[in-house]
């Protein structure tokens, strides 16, 4: 897992409310347990008809929003299943980070545990921020996660909730497992101190 310390980037507005995981990633591309690839599947039913094509009119087939990182969605992002492939297809895609007024609890830990910043923001700053996107496609947030600010364009830093460990564990680029490995050293002399 990369480290996440700062981002600045373009928006990706999705404004649909209640994006269950399904929607992220259908259940058809849930076969593989390898995250190679899953970025070419998001929003499958969405993003492609039918044959395969891409669908013009939807966001992330248009070309300016190629390279973005921050996906600016609406409420309830990620509830449904506990799909881990939902996280995985955004991150294969690109992004490092969502931002919405909630997420659904499973989809928000399976997304820290991989890589991917959820960020709660107030209603207020959520339509600021679509309106924004909706008068100049080309706005950009900054994201510092040491100090969990978003920067908005304007320059208002708006603060975002976030547990102490996986801060840290973004920070460092490590998971859980990851994190326990890191300690290995001071579990062998814990051990040795008990069996003693």
């Amino acid at each position: 897992m990369n480290k996440f310390t700062a981002l600045s980037s373009r928006i990706v507005p999705l404004a649909a409310e209640n994006v269950d995981t399904d929607q992220i990633i259908p259940a058809r591309f849930l076969k593989v347990t390898d995250k190679a690839g899953l970025g070419d599947n998001l929003f499958a039913d969405w993003r492609y008809n039918a044959d395969g094509s891409p669908r013009a009119d939807f966001i992330l087939n248009q070309t300016p929003m190629k390279g973005r990182q921050v996906l600016l969605a609406g409420d309830n992002f990620g509830c449904g299943s506990s799909r881990e492939h939902a996280p995985w297809a955004l991150t294969g895609y690109g992004f490092r980070a969502v931002i919405s007024t909630s997420f659904a609890d499973i989809f928000r830990n399976n997304a820290l545990k991989n890589g991917l910043l959820p960020i709660v923001v107030d209603r207020d700053t959520h339509q600021q921020l679509f309106s924004l996107v909706a008068e100049d496609p080309e706005t950009s947030v900054s994201v510092d996660l040491a100090t969990q600010t978003l920067r908005l364009p304007d320059g208002r830093a708006v603060n975002f909730p976030l547990d102490n460990f996986s801060k840290s564990c973004l920070l460092n680029g490590v998971d859980e497992i990851g994190y326990v490995l890191a300690m290995q050293d001071r579990i062998v002399a814990y051990e040795a101190r008990a069996g003693a």
